[in-house]
């Protein structure tokens, strides 16, 4: 039996099972992207950060800042922004913060989702497939090759949900991982330019 016959053989579920284990590809591969670029060359841009805060002039590392896109950077210019207008400082920087963790936050919540939705799906497909099976073997009595095989093909879905639900549980792990990470760098990246601020202010 190939993978197409046992796709078939699987039921109806299997098209919205098919649709979550894409949706979890495409979610992860969208975050990994966004998620590298949030933090491209973070390192150099704190030392950097770092080395103006405390050297040179609030106007030359603004616009050391605005070369960087990243969130680091997003954040670092909101505070130094709100010292050059003699804002709030840290009010600024913390709604940058929030700001850009919403953003990285975006979408986990459906790869939480899915790793519930898909051993539901599968259960639904097989139980579906299950009632079937009894109807079958209610018609054809004394064969009872008709419900074991259909329970066998019912099967398929719960096995293909639990598949999906172990792929999107992985994903998902590795991304809030990947978020605690950057998190605490958006936090250093906090501290760094509220201590500098305060002591120039």
């Amino acid at each position: 039996m190939d993978a197409v016959e046992l796709f078939e053989k699987g039921g109806p579920i299997m098209y919205l099972l098919l649709i979550s284990s894409i949706a979890v590809l495409a979610i992860g591969i969208e975050r990994f992207r966004f998620y590298n670029y949030a933090i491209k060359d973070s390192e150099d841009f704190l030392n950097g950060l770092n080395a103006r805060l405390k050297s040179q002039d609030i106007k030359t590392t603004f616009a050391y800042c605005q070369n960087e896109n990243n969130s680091l950077g997003k954040i670092a210019r909101a505070g130094i922004d709100a010292a050059m207008n003699r804002e709030n400082i840290e009010l600024a920087l913390l709604n940058a913060h929030d700001e850009e963790a919403m953003k990285l936050r975006a979408r986990l919540n459906y790869l939480s989702m899915i790793v519930t939705l898909a051993p539901l799906l599968g259960l639904l497909g097989t139980i579906s497939g299950m009632i079937e099976s009894f109807n079958i073997f209610s018609i054809q009595a004394g064969q009872p090759l008709a419900i074991t095989g259909g329970i066998g093909e019912a099967l398929i879905a719960t096995a293909t949900g639990l598949c999906v639900s172990i792929f999107a549980l992985l994903v998902h792990t590795y991304f809030a991982q990947k978020l605690d990470e950057i998190l605490a760098l958006l936090e250093k990246t906090m501290n760094i330019v509220l201590i500098s601020l305060t002591r120039q202010v």
